[in-house]
């Protein structure tokens, strides 16, 4: 019987191929299966699947890979554990839980990162109109970052009272767009609600209810009222602020820095028929990682036109812009810089990573 394959084999091996300097990263591996076809979410997140197929650094390692935008995470995870795709963005979470049996069991494995933070919790005009007057401002007169969840508690309270339920949006249950607005709601004192062994809905004894809305529908569903506010990627919060349907209130960096936020995946079975295809997909991951970080961003421009194209998110490049140029807009006109909302390499290093801001 092989042994187990734990998430850490394959990246020990890129490591040492990166380590080794360029003669080695040079070196195209003999790949036992060179057409691929990858998934992604469309998210400012995917940008390394999309950065390594348009740099060629796919091509660079023996790869044809063809890249195919999926309608939800469920759906990518299961044609990933199908075989449909050869891996594809996944949460961080994802390759854990699927692992574990928690929804669909399979053995996944995650060669590589793809970035750290990148989210965002956005609430409706209607909502942010009832906060606007309990926030603290400073001497420019604009709101002061971050927003604890403390202001919207009366809002919800009274929402309560009427006997109507606060609703929020995230995309997937095992995912930081889950966790982070029910760490921002619990540390202001608003229970997000509780999981149980017999019990996975996440709505025991809520005040505030969190339900599954994927990413590019975020906007539309808050705008409907629907939801009253959400926890996305980008480029969903900065939709709404160039919409004028809401306003973006914390940060993911704001609430938890460098947080983990999506990887690459694969089944452990693939990595393990295909492992020199494994190894050179995450080297071409990691380049695109480093060339979108590279020398403060100098790259993130011409990033922002790739990812734009209608193949990959397929939003407006100035919104996309809003939030990858080292910089974020919190509604039209306030832009604050922010280095690290978006992470592919900067640090180069593994992160220790835990919530930082109990106040938020």
């Amino acid at each position: 019987m092989k042994p187990p394959l734990s998430g850490a084999v394959v990246p020990s091996f890129v490591a040492a191929a990166l380590l080794a300097g360029p003669a080695l990263l040079a070196d195209m591996l003999n790949v036992e299966k060179p057409q691929l076809k990858l998934g992604f979410i469309k998210l400012t997140d995917m940008a390394p699947l999309a950065i390594a197929k348009e740099r060629h650094f796919f091509e660079d390692e023996g790869l044809n890979v063809t890249l195919e935008a999926q309608a939800n995470w469920k759906a990518l995870l299961d044609r990933v554990i199908s075989g449909k795709l050869g891996g594809a963005q996944m949460l961080a979470g994802q390759p854990q839980a699927a692992t574990l049996g928690y929804g669909t069991k399979a053995h996944i494995v995650s060669p590589c990162s793809m970035d750290l933070s990148g989210n965002a919790i956005t609430v409706s005009n209607g909502f942010w109109k009832q906060m606007l007057p309990d926030l603290a401002k400073g001497p420019d007169g604009r709101p002061l970052h971050p927003i604890s969840a403390a202001v919207l508690k009366p809002v919800v309270q009274k929402y309560r009272d009427q006997g109507k339920p606060f609703n929020m949006g995230m995309v997937f249950p095992v995912s930081s767009y889950n966790y982070q607005p029910r760490y921002w709601l619990a540390a202001a004192g608003i229970d997000p609600a509780f999981y149980s062994p017999t019990d996975s809905s996440g709505t025991i004894d809520a005040q505030a209810l969190l339900s599954v809305t994927p990413p590019p529908q975020m906007p539309a569903t808050c705008e409907s009222g629907t939801i009253y506010g959400y926890c996305v990627g980008e480029p969903w919060n900065e939709a709404a602020v160039a919409k004028g349907i809401g306003m973006p209130v914390v940060t993911s960096y704001e609430i938890w820095k460098n947080n983990p936020e999506q990887v690459f995946g694969v089944t452990a079975a693939f990595a393990r028929k295909y492992p020199n295809t494994t190894i050179a997909l995450t080297k071409a991951l990691i380049r695109a990682g480093m060339w979108l970080d590279a020398d403060h961003g100098r790259n993130r421009a011409e990033a922002v036109k790739i990812l734009a194209e209608p193949q990959y998110v397929g939003t407006d490049a100035h919104v996309i812009a809003n939030s990858m140029m080292g910089t974020f807009e919190y509604e039209k006109g306030d832009t604050r810089k922010m280095l690290d909302f978006n992470v592919f390499f900067r640090h180069g290093r593994p992160i220790r990573s835990i919530p930082t801001r109990s106040g938020t």
